[in-house]
Order: C-alpha cells, then structure tokens, then sequence
C-alpha cells in the first residue's frame, strides 16, 4: 500500500525531531592525581568502556618518535624527546616549554598548538588523561591554560589558572595534576597536548590512561532543546493525521 503524502510528513517530521534530541558530548577532568584518576576510571565504566593504562617507563631519550607499542609520542615541532621525572608522578615525563605567537591577550590557543605533543594510535580512542607536573607556577596573562584535541579538532580547554594555587594540588601543595578530555562524538587516531603559558615549563606524562567509548556513551547525556516551532509543527501534523483518520 502507497503511503499518503501526509503520513510521510509526519513520519519524517517526527525522525528528525527524535534525532535532534541525541547529541553526543564532551566532558573534562581537572584535579589532583588521585581524584582526577579515579574520576576517568569511573566515567569510562559508566560508559561502557574500558580503561587501558600505561606507566611511563623506559622511554628512551633523543629521538624524535618514543613508540608505546599501542600509540607513538611525537612533538609538535619535531623535535628531539629527552625524558625526565617530576616529583611524585606516576612516570617518567616529557618537558613542554609553551611556545607559539600571536597577540596578548592570549586569544586564539592554536597560536600555542606547536609547543605540545601528540600521541597517534594504532587502535583509535576518543578518552584520554594524564599527568602534569609544574604547570601554573607563573605566566597568567590573564590565565596559564592547557589544551586537549582529538585528530586535529576544535581545542578542548581542560584547566585554567590565573594564580599558583589553581595548580597546586597534588601533596603538600605539589604542582602536579591530572587533565582528561571525552569526545564520544566519534572516534580518533591522534590527541594532542600543549599550553598557552609562555615562559612556564610544564611535563606531561608519568600514567597515561585512554579508552573507546561508544558513540553517544557518556553519562548524562544531555539532549539539545528542540525549537517550540518544532515541537508546535509535530503537534500540528499529529493533529492532520488525527482528522484525516476520522474523515477517512
């Protein structure tokens, strides 16, 4: 039997209504170690997923590619990786000194994006975190901020500080602090690390924790808002559909 034109409609209308209330999201971590570890580990599981972590260790030094079996590690400059520890960090780590142009404010994070460092996996995640060391010590222009992004994507900004204590969290005062970012949008090949704070050094490492999560995963999901014009055109075609039943 032929579908009338009308049942069409609604049939489409209401699809893309129902569509647009499923929206994939984004979600940071920003604290110390230990909460910001268990906070990772947690939100994975909420989602499904599951956690694979690597202690650094071993890395070798001078080269400008450290090969992690799973994912390699590069900089964004090309330059030569020479690994070192920081305080009570899980692992070694590798030393960024922020670098980049651009006008101050500091405005655009990009401007900053060939200070950092990249990871590139074999087997594609869309969850990364990590530990950093020494970061917010100085340089706020206004603010010192770090920076996440997946397979060249848009920044995802994963701490901020406009004074010393915003990343003095780890014992006794420590700067050392753990960052994370979640895209269940899709899933990606590389995720990139820098900072904006020219003239601070900062070392990102020491347990590298990532997972794939399903697509629309993450808890809560939070649905966009349909237009009330959507929902009074629904309700509109429902109503036509109601008539045309009683009429027919």
């Amino acid at each position: 039997m032929m579908m009338r034109p009308w049942k069409i409609l609604l049939t489409a209308a209401a699809a893309a209504l129902s569509a647009s209330v499923v929206s994939a999201a984004t979600v940071t971590i920003f604290d110390d170690v230990a909460g910001g570890t268990a906070t990772f580990d947690s939100t994975v599981a909420a989602a499904g997923g599951t956690v694979t972590a690597d202690t650094w260790t071993s890395l070798g030094a001078g080269g400008t590619s450290i090969d992690r079996g799973a994912y390699t590690i590069t900089r964004n400059d090309g330059g030569a990786i020479f690994p070192t520890t920081y305080g009570a960090l899980s692992g070694e780590v590798i030393d960024i000194f922020p670098e980049g142009g651009g006008s101050l404010p500091r405005t655009d994070p990009l401007d900053y994006f060939v200070g950092g460092v990249t990871l590139t996996f074999d087997d594609e995640v869309n969850s990364l975190g990590f530990e950093v060391g020494d970061w917010a010590t100085c340089c706020y222009d206004p603010t010192t901020d770090l920076y996440i992004s997946f397979d060249d994507g848009a920044p995802i900004l994963v701490a901020s500080a406009d004074d010393s204590t915003d990343g003095a969290l780890g014992p006794n005062g420590a700067f050392e602090i753990f960052v994370a970012a979640f895209d269940d949008s899709g899933s990606f090949s590389t995720v990139s690390f820098w900072g904006n704070g020219i003239g601070e050094a900062l070392y990102f490492g020491g347990e590298i924790r990532y997972a794939l999560l399903d697509e629309g995963s993450l808890p809560p999901t939070a649905p966009i808002p349909v237009p009330a014009a959507g929902w009074l055109m629904l309700a509109a075609l429902s109503g036509l559909a109601a008539l045309r039943r009683r009429g027919s």
